[in-house]
């Protein structure tokens, strides 16, 4: 007895030092597992991921105003690459060679918002990933094969467009509704006819995935409301759109007060199958080379849902059969059912007319309101596996979970500060998978190292496989996230090189077809570049040696005929701002005219090897 007793104490005093010194009784995120799927899982193992694995998901974030998508992976969080999409980007030279500098239309910059992965069947299917510029009305497209963009357009008769980018269920239209109605055509009209000359347009642009070119197949005339955000159809809901607007008051200043006076503005509910079949009936007109169809003209694919004041997000649900409205200025969820919608419409169940548009009565397609005690500022919704919506609380900080069915709260995390968008993952499609949501955060004060007046802003991962949703991991970022969708690793399929294609236009694959062709006062030059030097003409007495005139036009095609995946070769030319990147396999040209004489070196600026250092040459300018 006298001998286990001092044994037994000492154990129980380690393990009550232990308990004190060690144990985590903070509120914050715990160290310890939370849930069944990371059951023995820190939150640090949560997020690790080992050397020689790769992360589960992709998640393609919008860059703001950066006009960039930031790709990051989940859930290490770990930034990945920078897609330039909207602004040039000299760390690619995306911007500088001729076809990327044509497609960015003189642009220096541009607003992302909204990426959208294309869809078959409502999933998301990794092809690639649509994206908004709501500075100048233009829409991009990224192939997600290898990360480029690939065609951007511009759009007549927008005024931003905000609500979109969001696709169609087989990825049939990428919907772009406007943010600020303008006049037709930009025209002039005094702000005192904004009602009568002002208008809303709605863009429903194709894009062929074999020629990689997007196309405006028509657009839709609204009244000058301000469309928000929008979201598409599934299944039996999978023929309509859905748009929240606000400024139905029509206020043309003082926007903060006067545009949020009504208790109720709208969303728009459109079937794109209906007015799809009367454009090619041909009721539509031409309208700055756009065909244009007018609802108060063309009746019967376009209403209108009464919506508590000011809402931000509206979402459908996974199974398409309701769309629920993010309140921001009401502190509360609106749930309404596509099946009450189709039978009023059906049977000509209106309230009322609006700029000819047919409104449908509240009381009779609204399933519930759901209001969180507190929750403030909700503006958009999320989905997990199992019949569960979360909802961001921009003013109270917080997600909030609840069951979509019954409207019952489940759960509230905290998360630092005000949130706009959440991406769950895959939580857009038709079956999200209920593991991760990341909160975008626009605040991010006091949470990381200081580096002056402007903090940055943060994304939040929280793991959602459990009962009780539990915050995992903190990350700053740049400005400015808006929105992000998240698509598991498996369903992109990224090529390794560029083919090999001898018939490509202006490449060259073997050192002795390098040449450099006069014609006038045009210098063309067909050229390679391989580890470790350039080969702009191998006949010459020095193949890395372009010589041309002083007001020449210099144009250099440029192949890089290493078939290795990552062996990416740069192509800069000192003093004329000059510089971009040529991969694996792909042929890039460049123009110039050669306005300063002198004597230029050309250097390899993305690192290849070992002799990267020696990859050189120089441009030589005769003067006049």
């Amino acid at each position: 007895m006298k001998k286990w007793v001092p044994a037994a104490s000492g154990l129980l005093a380690g393990f009550m030092a232990a308990t004190v010194f060690f144990a985590d009784f903070s509120t914050g995120p715990k160290g310890t597992a939370s849930n069944d799927n990371n059951a023995n899982k820190s939150n640090a193992e949560k997020v690790y991921v080992p050397y020689g694995e790769l992360d589960e998901y992709y998640m393609l974030s919008s860059g703001g105003h950066s006009g960039q998508l930031f790709v990051y992976g989940l859930p290490s969080m770990r930034k990945i690459r920078t897609v330039p999409v909207f602004s040039p980007d000299p760390a690619t030279g995306y911007g500088f060679d001729t076809k990327t500098k044509e497609m960015l239309g003189g642009y220096t910059w541009g607003d992302f918002h909204h990426p959208a992965i294309s869809e078959t069947n409502g999933e998301y299917d990794g092809k690639f990933v649509f994206a908004n510029d709501v500075a100048n009305n233009r829409i991009g497209v990224v192939d997600l094969s290898n990360f480029h963009t690939a065609d951007i357009m511009e759009m007549p008769n927008m005024g931003g467009p905000h609500a979109g980018t969001f696709v169609t269920q087989n990825t049939e239209y990428i919907v772009m509704p406007t943010r600020f109605s303008v006049p037709i055509g930009k025209e002039y009209a005094p702000l005192d006819e904004f009602e009568e000359k002002y208008k809303g347009v709605v863009s429903m642009v194709t894009f062929d995935q074999e020629k990689k070119k997007l196309d405006m197949s028509y657009q839709i005339m609204l009244p000058p409301w301000s469309y928000d955000l929008s979201d598409a159809g599934k299944k039996v809901s999978g023929d309509w759109i859905v748009m929240t607007t606000y400024n139905t008051e029509f206020a043309t200043t003082n926007n903060e007060i006067n545009a949020s006076q009504n208790d109720r503005d709208y969303i728009v509910l459109l079937n794109w199958k209906e007015l799809e079949k009367k454009v090619a009936a041909g009721e539509y007109e031409e309208v700055n080379g756009a065909k244009m169809i007018d609802p108060r003209k063309h009746k019967g694919s376009i209403y209108a849902v009464p919506v508590a004041k000011s809402p931000h997000g509206v979402d459908v649900t996974p199974d398409g059969t309701r769309f629920i409205a993010s309140g921001k200025l009401a502190p509360l969820m609106t749930v309404f059912s596509f099946e009450k919608a189709f039978e009023a419409i059906k049977s000509g169940d209106f309230e009322t007319e609006k700029f000819g548009i047919p409104v449908l009565p509240y009381d009779k397609i609204v399933e519930r309101e759901v209001d969180p005690p507190g929750a403030l500022g909700p503006l958009h919704t999320q989905f997990d596996d199992r019949g569960n919506a979360y909802n961001t609380m921009f003013i109270s900080s917080e997600i909030v979970k609840w069951k979509i069915d019954t409207g019952e709260i489940l759960d509230r995390t905290p998360v630092h500060y005000s949130p706009g968008h959440s991406t769950a993952t895959e939580g857009d499609t038709a079956s999200p998978d209920g593991k991760w949501i990341v909160s975008l955060n626009k605040i991010a004060k006091d949470n990381f190292l200081s580096v002056g007046p402007s903090h940055p802003e943060s994304m939040e991962l929280i793991d959602i496989s459990g009962d009780k949703m539990s915050l995992t991991y903190t990350a700053p970022v740049d400005p400015e996230p808006h929105y992000a969708q998240t698509i598991h690793r498996d369903k992109i399929k990224t090529i390794k090189i560029y083919e090999k294609d001898e018939k490509r236009e202006h490449s060259v694959w073997k050192q002795e077809d390098t040449r450099i062709e006069r014609k006038g006062n045009e210098v063309h030059v067909y050229g390679i570049a391989m580890r470790s030097k350039f080969v702009f003409d191998a006949k010459a007495k020095r193949p890395d040696e372009i010589k041309v005139n002083q007001g020449d036009k210099v144009i250099i095609h440029l192949t890089n005929i290493d078939l290795d995946q990552d062996i990416t070769h740069g192509f800069g030319i000192m003093d004329h701002d000059l510089n971009y990147e040529v991969q694996p396999g792909q042929t890039s040209t460049i123009e110039f005219t050669a306005e300063k004489a002198g004597t230029f070196p050309i250097y390899c600026t993305n690192f290849c090897s070992a002799l990267h250092q020696e990859m050189s040459g120089y441009l030589l300018v005769e003067p006049k």
